[in-house]
């Protein structure tokens, strides 16, 4: 009934199995792979012929986490899996990225690739082996796809690089670097480091690009046995309108090209645009060529001309060489209300960036196959259709939105300080008011500059910067600080933040074949330059967190009880928190360890439910005094609630410095009076004095006389 295919390898020291023909039979391409006992299928589907009018590659990569793979339910009310969580988002950019540039420039038909995990063992990550899976069901589906390519996980566990360590061995690494790639060059870096320097992570690329290498072989040797024939891909001779654009355009190109000003320039490029699409293609006359093939060889022209001007004068659109940053302005404190904020604005490209802190109850709940966590630092970036001078819809953040706040977030999470040293949930939002090119690195940059402003102590500001590269067969140039054009007509979009003291974050696409160890170094060396720079002029605005909170931000007082007494902190279905709440007006977060935290932007607040809860939580100390309530008189005395939820006789005798008849003639129910600690009785009971205190002052009414008290407390 099957003919099934496989494949196995010991691959890191556990076994991978990539297997074909038993599992979605009907797909182009399948391939179930198994890596330990983490299982993921991905699977391939092209349409067989393009949609009419097409001019672009319908590509759309899905990854999928089925809860049942780790043995768990999801958690919400349907109990489903519902819209794409943010890693499974990330995930589809990561196995996307280096499997797009592999397709020939001529393919249109639409394609999907679906990768689900199925199993998941705790030890081997699913994201690795859906982007190996994928790559597979792509070279067994006949689609014109330039592979294999292969991926690993590269950690940097006590100093020494650690080529797919474990889930687990992950928590004591200080580098997370995905790297994917063909068998010749590497196409896609994705990684967060601990200020490592550009060398470790060079090597550290190298190194997971030479492990995946008997993926790669065993990729080959199961599409030897199993891959369907290749689909036949007509190509055209478009020499002929290429030549024809360059003569109609090239010239008024150059001139569009030479202009600065990014808006001047874009509406000197829709002339030349019109003037080409009127000489070849005009609108109600005989076109001397296709109108599709007069848009794509245009395009084509542009990119040929700003290339050319690149590699043959060493210049770039915007009249700058090759290593000179746009100017920059770093602005602090821009908002009156937020608790921290920025402007950072380099050449065209703008980020408003707004620092928000919070507290415990405002942490994000995660779900994931690994379990649930909370996150106490968030980063969202936001992409208005504004930003580019354009109309645009308006919802949801987009793959490209989660991606690039992702990738600030790896580059500034390194450099927070611990929750400890810093109780708070840390909200940053950027919101891009201006771009022309690599707004995710004015993201990183504002994000310092607002987290310090907010009093965020940082252990070193972060600055980003996007490099690109011009590629024409020996020749090449590397980019600093990359237009939105220079990223769109070039061959890659390199992009590397970190401090003045190494590297945080690394992220890397490449449109063409790969790159080379040399191309690599040589922009990492340009890149560290670059970022120096950026850090000078953000410290002309702010160089390190302000010593106080701002006026509207949340304080947060830390303290510590017994894990015995959580119960009674909060009480019987949280009766006592809610009233140490209500009554005083912090926030509390009580967790599991015994760390309490009180927070509200009112000291006074802060103190008072400290206090209360160390009566409750705390032993009385000899010698100290404390605020009690009468609850009740009886005869001999008054019992006296004091400390949070301890009761206190205290005798007749101890009521006034003159005998009293009854009790009731020196207090009542409800009085507000203060007792203190003398010591303790044979019976390890505490001893009290009160005295009597005015409802409304709290002023001493009665002095209790200096003997010892004759009552002992509960």
């Amino acid at each position: 009934m099957f003919d099934v295919q496989h494949e196995e390898l010991n691959w890191c020291g556990r076994k991978l199995t990539l297997e074909t023909g038993r599992v979605a039979r009907q797909a182009d391409g399948a391939v179930l792979a198994t890596w330990g006992e983490t299982t993921v299928l991905a699977t391939v589907v092209a349409a067989k012929e393009p949609k009419a009018g097409q001019d672009f590659f319908p590509l759309t990569v899905h990854y999928q986490e089925k809860a049942f793979a780790a043995g768990r339910i999801p958690g919400g009310y349907l109990k489903r899996e519902g819209r794409m969580s943010d890693r499974e988002t990330l995930t589809s950019r990561l196995i996307d990225r280096p499997v797009r540039p592999l397709f020939p420039e001529d393919f249109r038909c639409d394609t999907q690739v679906i990768a689900t995990v199925f199993s998941y063992d705790l030890e081997n990550d699913s994201d690795i082996l859906a982007m190996v899976a994928a790559s597979a069901a792509l070279t067994l589906s006949g689609v014109p796809f330039m592979g294999p390519i292969g991926g690993a996980r590269v950690g940097l566990i006590k100093g020494e690089i650690k080529v797919n360590p474990t889930v687990e061995e992950m928590k004591d690494s200080t580098l997370d670097l995905v790297v994917a790639g063909t068998a010749d060059a590497v196409l896609m870096v994705e990684s967060e480091a601990q200020e490592l320097s550009e060398d470790t992570m060079l090597k550290a690329v190298m190194a997971g690009h030479a492990a995946f290498q008997p993926v790669l072989q065993a990729i080959i040797r199961l599409a030897e046995k199993a891959a369907k024939e290749p689909r036949e891909l007509g190509t055209k001779d478009s020499s002929a309108v290429e030549k024809a654009v360059l003569e109609a355009g090239e010239a008024d190109l150059r001139a569009a090209y030479s202009l600065t000003q990014k808006q001047e320039r874009y509406a000197a490029v829709d002339a030349a645009k019109a003037k080409v699409f009127s000489a070849l293609a005009p609108e109600g006359a005989e076109a001397k060529f296709p109108l599709a093939e007069v848009a794509k060889a245009f395009h084509d022209a542009q990119a040929k001309v700003v290339r050319w001007n690149i590699l043959d004068h060493k210049r770039r659109i915007d009249g700058r060489d090759l290593t000179t940053v746009r100017p920059i302005l770093a602005e602090v404190g821009v908002l009156p209300r937020t608790h921290g904020s920025a402007l950072f604005t380099r050449g065209e490209t703008q980020a408003m960036v707004v620092a928000t802190l919070g507290t415990g109850e405002d942490e994000q709940y995660v779900d994931s196959l690994d379990g649930t966590y909370k996150e106490r630092f968030l980063l969202h970036y936001n992409f208005p259709p504004y930003s580019v001078g354009e109309t645009g819809r308006m919802g949801a953040p987009g793959r490209r939105e989660i991606g690039h706040g992702k990738l600030a977030w790896r580059a500034i999470r390194p450099m927070l300080p611990t929750a400890a040293e810093f109780p708070y949930t840390i909200r940053v939002v950027s919101e891009i008011t201006e771009s022309n090119g690599s707004s995710s690195m004015a993201t990183v940059c504002g994000s310092s500059l607002a987290l310090m402003d907010a009093g965020v102590p940082l252990k070193r500001p972060i600055a980003g910067i996007a490099m690109g590269l011009i590629l024409e067969g020996s020749r090449f140039a590397v980019l600093s600080d990359i237009l939105g054009d220079e990223d769109h007509l070039g061959d890659m979009d390199f992009k590397v933040a970190g401090t003045s003291e190494g590297v945080t974050s690394l992220q890397m696409d490449i449109k063409i074949a790969g790159i080379t160890e040399e191309i690599m170094r040589q922009a990492l060396a340009q890149a560290r330059e670059g970022r120096m720079h950026i850090l000078g002029e953000m410290s002309k605005a702010i160089t390190g967190a302000r010593a106080e909170l701002g006026e509207f931000a949340p304080r947060i007082e830390t303290m510590k009880i017994p894990t015995d007494k959580i119960r009674e902190v909060i009480g019987t279905g949280g009766k006592v928190i809610r009233e140490i709440v209500e009554k005083t007006g912090a926030k509390i977060n009580i967790e599991d360890d015994g760390t309490v935290k009180i927070a509200s932007s009112d000291g006074a607040k802060i103190k008072a439910a400290v206090n209360w809860i160390k009566s409750i939580a705390s032993e009385p100390e000899v010698g100290q005094i404390y605020d009690g309530t009468v609850v009740k008189t009886v005869e001999f005395g008054a019992f006296v609630n004091f400390f949070g939820s301890k009761d206190g006789l205290v005798h007749i005798s101890q009521l006034a410095k003159t005998r009293v008849n009854k009790t009731t003639d020196v207090v009542k129910e409800g009085d507000r009076v203060k007792v203190k600690v003398l010591g303790h009785d044979d019976r390890g009971k505490v001893k009290l004095s009160m005295r009597v205190v005015d409802q409304q002052t709290g002023a001493d009414l009665e002095k209790a006389p200096a003997a010892e008290p004759a009552a002992t407390a509960e």
